[in-house]
């Protein structure tokens, strides 16, 4: 196996595993979002840490930061081809929590008990379910 520096999974790891990251590209998985609806949507998070991971994600190409010339200045960030690559993933985690954690004890969340599935699964909702998004 290859060195870290050259492993696709963890360059992977190491540019989404912020905290909030992939909370941030999941949000803007629905299209454009000015700062403020980041912020909004993303319940706890501190002006300085959205505007840190903005620019994170900026820098590596994920995010596309437009500025308007307008008084006051309005800015919306949106997902580049980069970043829409990892909506999947997201959306795998999403399905992959739905299965295996949501119900608290590491048993499947479709009620498996004692290693027998049961016949339903959940089914992965849409990136941004469970959010609301300010018009």
């Amino acid at each position: 196996m290859g060195s870290n520096e050259t492993c696709p999974v963890c360059h992977t790891a190491e540019i989404i595993s912020g905290k909030w990251t992939l909370l941030v590209i999941r949000d803007l998985a629905d299209g454009c979002s000015r700062f403020c609806e980041l912020e909004r949507s993303l319940e706890g998070i501190s002006p300085r840490t959205l505007s840190l991971r903005l620019r994170a994600l900026e820098a590596e190409g994920i995010v596309h930061r437009r500025t308007y010339p307008e008084v006051p200045p309005r800015v919306e960030y949106r997902l580049t081809a980069k970043g829409r690559a990892l909506v999947p993933l997201i959306e795998q985690m999403r399905h992959y929590g739905q299965e295996w954690l949501m119900n608290g004890n590491g048993a499947r969340a479709t009620g498996e008990v004692a290693g027998k599935p049961t016949d339903s699964h959940p089914v992965a909702a849409t990136v941004g379910a469970g959010r609301t998004k300010a018009a």
